[in-house]
Order: C-alpha cells, then structure tokens, then sequence
C-alpha cells in the first residue's frame, strides 16, 4: 500500500482545522456514499448529513455546524468542496509531461514558445502563434495563425482556437465570405476543455480572460469577450460579439445570442436562452423543467394562446372597471 498522507499534513495543506487523530494516514478520496476505511470524504450538504452516523470514512471534511456533531477525524472547512478538491491535489499529484514538443506535432513558421511548454502529439501550431510559460496542449489541439495563449494554459484534445467565425453577408441567392482578419487571444491561467472551439475575431480579437474555465464541447464565437475567472459548463454556446463578465458562472447547453452584454458576478443556469442582455448580478433561468409528453403538449398549446388570452383578460379587466366606476356614481 503507498505511504499516504496524514490528516495533519491534509489539514495544513488545505488550511484547515483539524479534529481527531493528526497521524491518521489516508490513501484516497471517496464519494460519500463508497468511502471505506483508509479514505476522506466530505459533505456540504445537509441531505446528506445521515452519513456522519453511517460512513466508514477514516474521515471526513466537514462544515462548522456538522463537525459539532460528529465525534470522529475530520477536516473542519467552510468550503467543504473546495477543501476536497485540494485535498484531491495532494493525494493524487498531476503527473506533468516534461516539457517537450512531440515529434509529430507540426510548428509554423514565427511561432514564439515560452518556457516549460509541453506540446503532445498530433498537434498543429499556425504561422505567428504565441505560447505563454508552462502552458500544456494536450494530443491533437489547433492553433490557427496568429493565436495567442498566456502562461499556464491547459488545453484539452480536440480543441481548436482560431478557426474563422462564422461571417457571410447575403449575396442575392448565395453568401460572400467576409474575410476573418482578427485572431483568438487567451489570458493566463486558462483551462480549456476538449473538442472546444474559440473562432478567430472578424477585426481585432476574440478574448479570454485571466482564468477563465472552459468544459468540453463548447462553442464560442467570433468577436467575443469573456471576463477574468468566468466558467462555462459543456454544450453551450455563444454568439458572435458577446461581451461576458468576470466571475460568471453559464451552466451546461445554455445558447447567447449575439452582440449581448452580460454584467460581472451572473449566474446562468443549465439550458438557458438568453436572449437580451443581463444588466445586474444574479441567478439568471429560462425553458422549462421536463413532464409527461402529454402533460407538455397540453402546456405547448396553451403557451400559444397566452396573447389572446392576455388580451381576452385586459379587456375584461377594463369592462370591470367601468362597472365599478359606474357603481360608484
């Protein structure tokens, strides 16, 4: 069995404060409900507070609240998930490439590397590329020319940065190519999931800030700027000229339309459309949760007589009115 790592060494890691045995030693981190013993585990959550009295977790990261209830080894955190999360980082160390440059990987001309970039197979680098100190691209990512990523960068398989957004404008019955002459720029401290794809600007750049946190299949158009430290979960997409905050945080599948503005510190929750701009911080939502087809096809019908029946109630309202006024006199 390896050596482990002792809830001391997890709690000061973590900065956190310790309950029970400091020389405890842990070997993995478990979900909750598949802990055993040698394991941490946490919970924030209180639906789940029935596994303080049922876990055979060696311990547990747990809130202020519950850890006055529990007897037993523990990390006591405010941010049990974030706490896990570090705790996960200690246990399991990343195992880095050394940085190199694959044999198979094709470099354009012009291309300026920094420091300690790792560069994996099958990857394509365009003429006048900038890659930033430390950044990683993993097996088979695209530049296209001019790209530029920051220090720090980890891009995933199948990521394409720089292809040409998506302009034509309307020829008669066909299109003309309106020529994509800007390029992507990406800040540091970026991570930027698989089969992901941030199109080239039509004029100056498509922008990632500082930090920003991409998932996997996610489809960011051209001109688009988005804010230091936002994240974005998989399936979603955003149209040209989106102006995005920092801090954000745009669930899965959610589609923005173009040439919006979305205000510092929003939340967009799963499957949304958002359609006009967000002008304050908050929990944004749209659609509908899913029912019985039945149920739904009722629903979808109604949903096209909302106007008339708007409208049937407005007039209803002012005959109302006339009564009452009249009533009166």
């Amino acid at each position: 069995m390896p050596e482990g790592v002792s809830l001391q060494a997890l709690a000061e890691h973590t900065g956190t404060i310790l309950q029970g045995d400091a020389q405890l030693r842990l070997y993995a981190v478990a979900s909750i409900d598949k802990a055993q013993v040698g394991e941490i585990s946490y919970i924030r959550d209180a639906k789940y507070r029935h596994y303080l009295q049922t876990s055979p977790a060696s311990a547990l990261i747990l809130p202020p609240d519950m850890a006055q209830a529990y007897d037993g080894n523990c990390l006591i955190s405010t941010n049990p998930y974030l706490t896990y999360a570090q705790a996960v980082g200690l246990l399991y160390p990343m195992v880095r490439p050394v940085p190199a440059i694959h044999p198979s990987a094709v470099i354009s001309a012009g291309v300026e590397l920094g420091e300690d970039v790792v560069i994996e197979a099958g990857c394509v680098i365009g003429a006048g590329c900038k890659i930033g100190d430390g950044s990683w691209l993993h097996a088979n990512v695209t530049l296209y020319a001019d790209t530029q990523i920051g220090q720090r960068c980890i891009i995933h398989s199948g990521a394409v940065l720089g292809a040409d957004g998506f302009g034509f404008a309307p020829d008669r019955r066909t299109w003309f190519k309106i020529p994509q002459v800007g390029n992507v720029v990406v800040g540091d401290d970026v991570e930027i999931g698989a089969n992901t794809t941030i199109d080239r600007a039509a004029l100056g750049s498509t922008m990632i800030g500082n930090g920003v946190k991409l998932d996997n299949l996610i489809q960011i158009g051209h001109n688009t700027q988005i804010g230091d430290y936002t994240a974005m979960a998989a399936c979603t997409a955003v149209a040209g000229s989106v102006q995005i905050g920092k801090h954000c945080q745009i669930a899965g599948m959610c589609a923005i339309a173009g040439h919006l503005s979305i205000a510092d510190n929003v939340v967009v929750t799963g499957t949304s459309m958002v359609s006009h701009s967000i002008t304050k911080p908050g929990v944004y939502s749209s659609g509908t949760t899913i029912e019985e087809n039945a149920v739904w096809r009722k629903n979808a019908v109604r949903f096209n007589q909302l106007d008339k029946l708007a409208r049937r109630l407005q007039e209803l309202e002012k005959q109302l009115a006339a009564l009452q006024n009249k009533g009166s006199t």
